[in-house]
């Protein structure tokens, strides 16, 4: 974490510099037993690739909607990262009719369609496989389309940090915001720096979610492991999952 940074991009930047092969996301699917470990840097080329697709492909610009019909996922927080460093607004569970873009996941393809703009579907299958033997119609398959793209990302102008950046259960935040807020979380979550590691259960459908699930754990060179279907874990398997991931908080 630097103290200049001020949109989620920088802190991704500031995480890559400081420590690239740390941990950052680490995600769990209670309902498949998948389990995915992102480093800082592994990450950021998702991120990248992700990030270039939006603009040189599906032609985002700053301001522009991007409707998130995601659950909470690494993937999902690849897209968020990715929408801040073009400078386009993260709707998450935003209304497609009234976004650009729309990018959806298993369960809400139907609801996309109303995006009259491009569409990207995720198949959030483990490894983040691409849809066998096709995507749903009327949408293009993010797996097959994003290997393409490049490992690094510079945007056409630096992104502003006072223009919106995130819309969440109906409340607006702007790059700033999010670090402020994101910074201001992570203390009351118990994150205190290198070495925290949260495990969250909380959903990406509310404020709190994104930040324990990705925001905070960033703003203070934290990691996250995250669990949303963990709910489908017994007491003890839960317990070990703590005890294995040097889970140092939780928020569920």
């Amino acid at each position: 974490m630097n103290a200049t940074d001020r949109t989620p991009a920088d802190l991704l930047r500031s995480a890559l510099a400081a420590d690239p092969a740390r941990p950052l996301v680490t995600f769990y699917d209670d309902a498949t037993g998948e389990r995915v470990e992102l480093s800082v840097a592994t990450f950021a080329n998702w991120v990248a690739k992700t990030s270039n697709l939006l603009r040189d492909e599906m032609s985002a610009e700053p301001g522009d909607r991007v409707a998130l019909l995601l659950p909470a996922h690494w993937q999902t927080a690849v897209w968020l990262l990715a929408c801040a460093s073009v400078g386009a607004v993260a709707d998450v569970d935003g209304d497609p009719a009234r976004a650009d873009f729309a990018v959806a996941g298993p369960g809400r393809f139907e609801e996309g369609l109303a995006c009259r703009g491009e569409r990207y579907a995720l198949s959030l299958a483990p490894l983040g496989r691409r849809f066998v033997p096709e995507p749903p119609q009327g949408y293009a398959d993010y797996a097959v389309e994003v290997p393409g793209h490049g490992d690094l990302f510079t945007p056409y102008a630096a992104v502003d940090p006072e223009e919106p950046a995130l819309i969440v259960a109906g409340a607006e935040y702007t790059g700033a915001e999010i670090v402020e807020r994101a910074r201001a979380d992570a203390a009351g979550l118990g994150l205190t720096g290198p070495g925290s590691r949260l495990l969250s259960a909380l959903p990406y459908s509310t404020w709190e979610g994104l930040s324990a699930g990705l925001y905070a754990p960033l703003a203070s060179g934290g990691s996250v492991v995250l669990c949303p279907a963990l709910g489908q874990a017994d007491a003890e398997a839960v317990a070990k999952r703590i005890e294995s991931e040097r889970v140092t908080a939780t928020a569920r």
